[in-house]
């Protein structure tokens, strides 16, 4: 059923236009929750998109610093959101006003495919529907802090808070999900909601929820600090199944709107406009990868190979379906390879085109969302009252300089010293930071831990292809597309219009 936004303000033929379209949608298999269009104009959107899609969502220079920068890339024509989408109970997608009709009517097929994927993904099924009131709820919270502590003590320490929201562990929501369903291993019902008690022989990579609620912060934070670390951790849990699920979300959307499109929803007046359009949003960027690109012939790819998209749909991550899908004839078909540096010039060349390498690549660059493995495997070991931190190397150094300003803000909030035990050019270091300065010293060897968790075996699809998991809600469609490391496409194009 389609809903009419605040009073209905699309137009009549929009209106026609979005039930028709749900109506094709359901015909092909695809079922979501109600979703609610809404028409704007592209600098609300791009107002919107600087807040995460949500317009109610707490105060922050960073937000109106985002904004800033959509705004120049729209104004400049580098860049253009054609549609947002904030995954709620119902769906929320904004439309932006300047699009065409036939850019409208895209973009209402493209909307449909994100809902159901997120309806029926199994890494969304613990995060929030509610969304939108969540945040409310959590703006409420750090305006009421400001009023209390002032705007700038609560703006530094949220910043601190959100140097640090990537330190968490991607697959615990879905561990607690399948183990309060009875099927799976988690966390033991006594034990805080981020870990079993953490000492020298366990481990937790939720940093975050190690410091928004171990006991033995109790001491270190005021209780307003203690909230809003509470609030970033929602949040970042609520965006994570984005960050791992960006090639298949965009691919499965742009599948859905460019079949729906070409086999019942277009005009025969609409065709050479809609290729044009298709094409700018999945054209091959020289030097990097395209989610939609990516994505919609990964799914091409399967169904050629008689696989059941739904159930791919359903169980899988983007390193899982990688790693499921991609072969020596995709990679050849695709004209993939492996790039990088020549140690003589300097200069980016071509360092593989087998296809194992090149898949090798792609898996370690999506493998834990794409981000550095980052685990929490002691307190005061050494009597210092230190945090020891450990990073999983996965074959990638650290970005030292980032590092670095990651650990002083990570002390801050510690109230105490941290340790980063790493690699450095396959020699082992550990980064000592006291509050402010940072030590880069050699280290005999980085500090036993617990093997990483492996990924919660996602369930089995229905005969049908169906799934008790519901989502909440998709991050921006402002960000840039993902940068999916030194894996390119043979083909040299220009960057697409269309962001991810």
């Amino acid at each position: 059923m389609i809903l009419t936004p605040l009073q209905g303000n699309l137009p009549p033929d929009l209106a026609a236009q979005a039930e028709r379209t749900e109506q094709v949608a359901r015909a092909r298999g695809l079922d979501f929750f109600d979703v609610v269009f809404e028409l704007l104009d592209a600098r609300d959107v791009n107002g919107i998109a600087a807040y995460g899609g949500f317009p109610v969502r707490y105060p922050s220079w960073r937000h109106g610093m985002e904004f800033e920068r959509l705004e120049k890339g729209y104004s400049w024509g580098l860049s253009k959101i054609y549609e947002l989408v904030i995954n709620n109970d119902p769906v929320v997608a904004y439309l932006v006003r300047s699009n065409s009709r036939l850019e409208q009517k895209l973009v209402m097929a493209h909307v449909f495919g994100h809902a159901d994927f997120f309806k029926h993904n199994c890494w969304f099924a613990a995060t929030d529907r509610r969304m939108l009131e969540r945040m409310g709820n959590h703006s409420t919270r750090v305006r009421r802090h400001i009023d209390r502590q002032g705007l700038e003590r609560v703006e530094r320490f949220l910043d601190m808070a959100l140097s640090i929201e990537t330190l968490v562990d991607p697959y615990l929501p879905l561990r607690q999900r399948l183990a309060a369903e009875g099927g799976g291993a988690g966390v033991s019902s006594g034990a805080p909601a981020y870990m079993n008690h953490l000492d020298e022989s366990g481990g937790t990579f939720d940093v975050l929820g190690f410091l928004a609620e171990d006991e033995r912060m109790a001491g270190r934070l005021e209780p307003w600090e203690a909230d809003v670390l509470r609030v970033v951790r929602a949040e970042a849990y609520y965006f994570q199944p984005q960050r791992m699920t960006k090639i298949m979300n965009e691919g499965w959307a742009t599948f859905w709107h460019s079949r729906m499109l070409t086999e019942g929803l277009l005009d025969s007046s609409e065709i050479v406009d809609f290729a044009d359009c298709h094409s700018s949003a999945t054209v091959q960027a020289p030097g990097r990868l395209n989610p939609y690109k990516l994505g919609i012939e990964l799914f091409r790819y399967a169904e050629e190979c008689g696989r059941d998209l739904f159930r791919l749909r359903r169980i899988h991550n983007d390193a899982s379906f990688v790693d499921e899908l991609v072969d020596e004839g995709f990679i050849e078909r695709q004209k993939m390879f492996v790039y990088g540096p020549n140690e003589r010039s300097g200069r980016n060349e071509v360092a593989g085109r087998e296809w194992r390498q090149v898949k090798a690549k792609l898996l370690s660059e999506l493998s834990w969302g794409g981000l550095p493995q980052i685990e929490l495997v002691g307190v005061d070991v050494a009597g210092e009252g230190e945090l020891r931190l450990r990073h999983h190397h996965d074959g990638r150094d650290l970005q030292l300089a980032q590092a670095q300003e990651t650990l002083r803000r990570l002390s801050a909030l510690w109230r105490g010293p941290v340790h980063l035990y790493t690699l450095e050019e396959e020699q082992p270091r550990v980064l000592r930071c006291d509050g402010e300065e940072v030590e880069v010293l050699d280290a005999p060897e980085a500090p036993e831990a617990p093997e990483a968790p492996e990924a919660p075996e996602a369930p089995e699809a229905t005969a049908d292809g169906s799934a008790p998991a519901e989502l909440s809600a998709e991050e921006s469609a402002a960000a840039d597309a993902e940068d999916a490391g030194d894996v390119g496409d043979a083909k040299d194009a220009d960057p697409g219009r269309r962001p991810a």
